[in-house]
């Protein structure tokens, strides 16, 4: 720390030892610097305030039917991208900057020089912007803010119709696209059914519901005929008498109407029967049985029966009717007969055309998928149509947002700047600083030793003595006159400054 206060005390003795010289640096530097201050243009500076007012009624109005547009966003980026390229273009020609320039170059060195100098501030939750810039010309700094707000307001509405028209547009071609694959589809569906007609199912029934109701339909038709013959053998017997058959003759021959009865009764319970379960179900079988009982009582009672008496009985009218009603139950049986086969050859058709029915059904619902698709795709983009433009119209309305001007630019009395006062105080503490670096660098081109410390520390030898310095009278009044001299100098200087930055507030 010594060392370090003994080489300070070493400098400053060497910057007094060539004091004029720094003086008379500090004289130039100061004088060439409040030159170069008082010569700087002054620079006025203007500002706009905007209040954008986003809080609109039909926001709450029109939420659910369409897209509300974010108008906040659509502000903030409007205030962000102001400072385009584009725009700083724009500006320049609506403030007739473009007149003064000759070359690209000036154009592009003034547009570098608007974007340095305009500043875009926002408050954040209050919507309010400020624009501000500055330059030497009094008139150019509110032309350039007035255009700066001009293209701001009308930056937030500027596209957005065509965009909504565009959108339309867009959403328009997309339907004329739907409504061909629509047609497209439809004739395909239109062609596949005309190709498919017998396969493809009718009335809402598939081919196993087909297949089913032709299975009971041919299984009554068989019941039928069963009744039909069974009532004809019964109508036969009558005709043949009471008499007992001998022979090997059917039970049905017989005439019993009691057995008869109960005979029919179980063969409709069979077919019934029949109709859900196989042939070795339990009920079958039993049923089975007791029908087989039943005919072998009806042999045995007609064995047992004794011979008719009646010689007229194949005269009577009852045999008449008898021989009428056999007549039609063989007409019935026949006609029963043609149901069952008819029935038994679409039966069969469909058990035939049920094997290509699923690859048939397949296609025909990839196409209704498809064609459902695009349907749905088209009905949604009619829906969205609407919408888009609803909110087309809604986004380039100025009802969504209003604009406010707080403060509007005006063209300013005074300069803002530059801060004279300030530089001519940096200019004379640089003008100290000039001179006490040009002594002390002369102290280190003609290097001397002020001092017995020095000279041992240079040499590293012991200093023995000194030899005191006697003034005559004649240089002591010289050596008082350059102390004085000096002082003079130095307060014309520090004179000098208290009048430039008299003359800098003053302004």
């Amino acid at each position: 720390m010594e060392e370090l206060i003994n080489q300070l005390l070493t400098h400053i003795r060497g910057i007094w030892k060539y004091r004029w010289p720094a003086i008379a640096v500090a004289w130039l530097v100061a004088v060439g610097g409040w030159i170069k201050v008082a010569t700087l243009p002054d620079n006025y500076q203007t500002s706009a305030r905007v209040f954008v007012d986003t809080q609109t009624v039909l926001k709450p109005l029109l939420s659910g039917m369409t897209s509300v547009p974010n108008v906040e966003q659509q502000v903030a980026i409007m205030s962000r991208t102001l400072l385009s390229r584009p725009n700083i273009e724009r500006v320049i020609r609506m403030v007739d900057m473009d007149l003064n320039t000759t070359s690209a170059r000036d154009h592009e060195l003034q547009i570098e020089e608007l974007l340095s100098k305009i500043k875009i501030a926002s408050t954040g939750s209050y919507d309010i912007y400020t624009i501000t810039y500055n330059s030497p010309n009094q008139r150019l700094v509110r032309d350039v803010v007035q255009s700066l707000l001009t293209i701001f307001v009308e930056g937030s509405f500027k596209g957005k119709k065509g965009e909504s028209q565009k959108a339309v547009q867009f959403i328009d071609d997309q339907i004329k696209s739907y409504e061909d694959k629509l047609v497209a589809a439809e004739n395909t569906v239109k062609e596949f059914k005309m190709a498919h007609n017998a396969l493809l199912p009718r009335q809402g029934l598939d081919y196993g519901s087909q297949l089913l109701m032709s299975s009971d339909a041919l299984n009554g038709a068989k019941l039928e005929l069963m009744e039909a013959e069974q009532s004809r053998n019964a109508i036969r017997a009558q005709t043949t008498g009471d008499e007992p058959i001998l022979g090997d003759v059917a039970p049905s021959a017989i005439d019993n109407p009691e057995i008869d009865a109960r005979i029919t009764a179980l063969n409709k319970n069979l077919d019934a029967l029949r109709l859900q379960y196989t042939e070795l179900h339990p009920d079958i079988a039993s049923t089975r049985r007791l029908v087989a009982q039943l005919e072998q009582r009806k042999l045995e009672e007609s064995k047992n029966r004794p011979a008719s008496s009646d010689p007229g009985k194949n005269f009577s009218p009852m045999l008449q009717q008898l021989k009428v009603a056999l007549t039609e139950a063989d007409a019935k049986v026949a006609a029963a007969k043609v149901r069952v086969q008819e029935l038994a050859a679409r039966h069969a058709r469909l058990e035939a055309q049920s094997q290509a029915v699923p690859e048939a059904e397949a296609q025909l619902a990839q196409l209704n998928r498809d064609y459902q698709v695009n349907k749905d795709n088209y009905e949604k983009l009619l829906s969205r149509r609407e919408v888009a433009k609803l909110s087309g119209d809604l986004s380039s309305t100025t009802e969504m947002m209003s604009f406010k001007i707080i403060d509007p630019p005006t063209i300013p009395m005074r300069p803002v700047g530059p801060k004279r006062a300030l530089l001519y105080s940096g200019v004379l503490v640089a003008a100290l600083a000039a001179g006490a670096a040009a002594a002390l660098m002369i102290t280190q081109v003609r290097p001397t030793f002020l001092s017995p410390a020095e000279l041992r520390m240079f040499t590293g030898m012991n200093v023995l003595g000194t030899v005191t310095m006697n003034w005559t009278p004649a240089q002591q009044i010289k050596r008082r006159r350059s102390l004085a001299g000096f002082g003079a100098a130095l307060g014309c200087l520090l004179l000098s400054y208290s009048g430039v930055l008299t003359a800098a507030l003053l302004q």
